[in-house]
């Protein structure tokens, strides 16, 4: 009789009651993670010891603009000398069918990209701009820019460290150049850096890559079709994505050579149809973003404050240095490990520069940020922390309403963008988690399909929990991937140097000539 009350008893509960559990359960899930986890993300996002002007810096910020600035003198400013070629060879003008490799380039730039463009782009700058005012974007692009460089170096190193297998497939990222790399150089350490980055890799593509993508990717669909349970949309998310990634990196790339294009395009033009309705004030939102960068325009912390958030949006946004890029341009169909590091560094510039600039002009011509009309400046909020918005919303909210300035369907257009730059993301991520896991436990069709399996897994869970402290935990993961990456990346520039000389000069000679097609 008590098993049938009990039984009873949970049949006649209400659905609030089962979501209060299922929130109990999840609210434990977190704290127990929060408590264990806390100082590993605590660390990986603290300040610097010391103030900048007055303004706390987190050190990994820091960390990747002065990796990029180094990059960038050291190679000589690769990333504006060879931009045009870039272009040339992304088009296929040297591109060679029989040389190694599984994708073209404009498929591994595209594959690349998936994993980078995505709500970092239109909730990020929305928060960058939003706290460090229109000036953030002048740094964002400055940082993104100088992470062209990062780009070029950590792809060439993984094309020309790759492991090429007999059936035409090959792996490749960082855990191979720190490993090869450090070997050729008869530098001690490579093997360790390798398995710290692979581990990292694994745990970031399962949080921040996967269960952080389906989880904002339910939270856009529901708030518009109504909310209902997250795992009816991390299964949908989780049978698709297991579809695509099932077929490796060829279908991984067949499809993001189709998604990312349009996605892309279909934001951009949405952008630029509301700057043409206000061609007016183009000027001038181009005006405050220079003025911003130098003298803060009253935002909070001033024009430090918004370096710091064009810093961070950028940083956080392109993943230069992260080492990320370098698993899938590894890939590419090339001899010349150089090519695909001209090819990556398209990546920041189309991200950073295109992609997150649109948004950031969007939000600061559409009038959503308070002014004072007097002096000029912006208003800030009751706390001081961020300029004040005319309807108080903020990340991603922000950026829909700037846009439903434009349009007031908009929503709808941002809420398919957010779904296809989760799902695009989500299969680049499966991909570089992927090649982690066979560094560490060995290459095979088992050991891919139970990492697959895992992956497709944690889309349910991601959507259908509300795990805060996974989530800044995996994110904290993938810069800890940059800790690594970028301090093997200085140990092996000479590498690099030499492959771009060799490359460059049999360019100029007419020894590297473009191929018909």
């Amino acid at each position: 009789m008590k098993k049938l009350l009990t039984a009873a008893s949970l049949a006649a509960m209400s659905p609030v009651a089962v979501a209060a559990q299922e929130a109990s359960l999840d609210d434990k899930i977190n704290d127990a993670f929060a408590a264990s986890t806390g100082w590993f993300v605590t660390f990986i996002f603290a300040p610097l010891p010391f103030d900048v002007a007055g303004a706390s810096f987190p050190w990994i910020v820091m960390w990747l603009v002065i990796g990029a600035m180094v990059f960038t003198i050291y190679f000589g400013a690769i990333q504006f000398r060879a931009f045009g070629h870039a272009i040339s060879l992304v088009k296929g003008d040297y591109s060679d069918p029989d040389d190694a490799g599984e994708v073209s380039h404009f498929q591994a730039l595209t594959t690349a990209l998936s994993g980078t463009v995505g709500l970092g782009n239109i909730a990020g700058v929305a928060v960058a701009v939003g706290i460090g005012g229109p000036g953030a974007t002048f740094w964002m692009i400055f940082a993104g820019l100088l992470g062209m460089a990062s780009k070029f170096t950590e792809c060439t190193l993984g094309v020309k460290f790759r492991n090429e297998y007999d059936d035409g497939s090959v792996s490749g990222g960082p855990m191979y150049y720190m490993t090869k790399g450090f070997a050729e150089r008869g530098l001690p350490g490579g093997k360790i850096l390798a398995v710290f980055f692979s581990i990292f890799c694994i745990l970031g593509a399962l949080g921040g890559g996967n269960m952080f993508q389906a989880n904002q990717a339910h939270a856009q669909i529901s708030g518009i079709t109504g909310d209902y349970p997250g795992w009816i949309t991390g299964v949908i998310f989780a049978v698709v994505v297991f579809a695509v990634i099932v077929g490796g990196i060829k279908s991984i790339a067949n499809v993001t050579e189709k998604v990312v294009p349009f996605m892309g395009i279909m934001y951009v033009v949405c952008a630029l149809i509301i700057l043409l309705v206000n061609y007016d004030q183009i000027g001038w939102a181009f005006g405050q973003i220079w003025a911003g960068a130098f003298t803060g325009l009253g935002v909070a912390g001033g024009f430090v404050g918004a370096l710091i958030q064009g810093f961070k949006r950028a940083a956080f946004s392109n993943e230069a240095g992260v080492g990320s890029a370098a698993i899938a341009h590894s890939a590419v169909r090339t001899k010349e490990p150089v090519t695909e590091g001209v090819v990556s560094l398209l990546e920041p510039f189309i991200d950073t520069v295109v992609i997150c600039t649109m948004t950031a002009l969007v939000i600061t011509i559409s009038g959503v940020l308070v002014m004072d009309p007097a002096s000029g400046n912006f208003v800030l909020n009751e706390a001081g922390t961020a300029i004040q918005t005319v309807d108080g919303s903020s990340g991603v909210q922000l950026t829909s309403a700037a846009f439903a300035t434009g349009f007031s369907w908009f929503p709808y257009v941002l809420a398919v963008a957010v779904v296809l730059f989760a799902f695009s993301t989500m299969i680049s991520w499966s991909y570089y988690g992927l090649k982690a896991w066979t560094y560490l436990v060995g290459e095979g069709q088992a050991q891919e399909l139970a990492f697959k399996i895992i992956f497709c897994i944690f889309i349910v869970i991601g959507a259908a929990a509300k795990l805060g402290a996974v989530i800044n935990f995996s994110d904290a993961m993938i810069f800890a991937m940059a800790v690594v990456n970028i301090t093997a990346l200085y140990f092996l520039m000479p590498i690099v140097k030499a492959e771009m000389n060799s490359y460059f000069g049999r360019l100029k000679s007419g020894e590297i000539v473009k191929h018909k097609h």
